[in-house]
């Protein structure tokens, strides 16, 4: 029996510090803020783990765990907890290295980026960030917010919009060959 649990905690490691990165990332545009990211994804880490045995046997763990901290941000969220995306003082956070075919991650101005993002109703922030960031198709993205495709595809296309909207950012996310 010590052995199973020793294997299963192994497994969950190596789960965790390989996926640290990109839930990092994806939580920190959710929550806009270091250490809320670090917060959002302990958190969610904490649940997985008691539900380890179950999670790590799914097809898809990882669309799981998303779940998970997809639900708890919008719990935190819920209780009204304020969000900051683009902290007045950012010079504590840790600089994301762009993935090399992340172009929006390639973008000169980062903080425009972040501070539009912040602008975005939360659900349409996390249609955006699941669909643009992480890359996920819409049935993903439906999986992991709990709601069904439609409503994916209505909030990616309103805050896409929204998004286009803002004066200078479309063209900064564009120069230089990058869109």
């Amino acid at each position: 029996m010590g052995e199973r649990k020793d294997a299963r905690n192994e497994e969950f490691q190596s789960f965790m510090i390989g996926r640290w990165p990109r839930l990092m990332r994806t939580a920190f545009l959710l929550t806009g803020e270091q250490h809320a990211a670090e917060d959002l994804v302990q958190s969610t880490l904490e649940q997985v783990f008691v539900a380890w045995r179950r999670v790590g046997s799914a097809d898809e763990p990882e669309a799981y765990v998303r779940r998970v901290m997809i639900n708890a941000h919008a719990r935190r969220h819920r209780r009204k907890l304020k969000e900051f995306l683009a902290p007045k003082d950012d010079s504590g956070l840790v600089r994301e290295v762009p993935d090399t075919g992340d172009r929006i991650a390639q973008a000169d101005d980062r903080s425009a980026l972040l501070k539009a993002l912040a602008q975005l109703p939360p659900r349409q922030r996390e249609a955006v960030v699941l669909r643009y960031w992480e890359d996920l198709t819409e049935t993903q993205a439906a999986e992991a917010m709990g709601c069904s495709v439609g409503t994916v595809k209505s909030n990616a296309a309103k805050g896409i919009a929204k998004l286009r909207a803002i004066p200078g950012l479309a063209e900064m996310v564009t120069q230089g060959g990058r869109g």
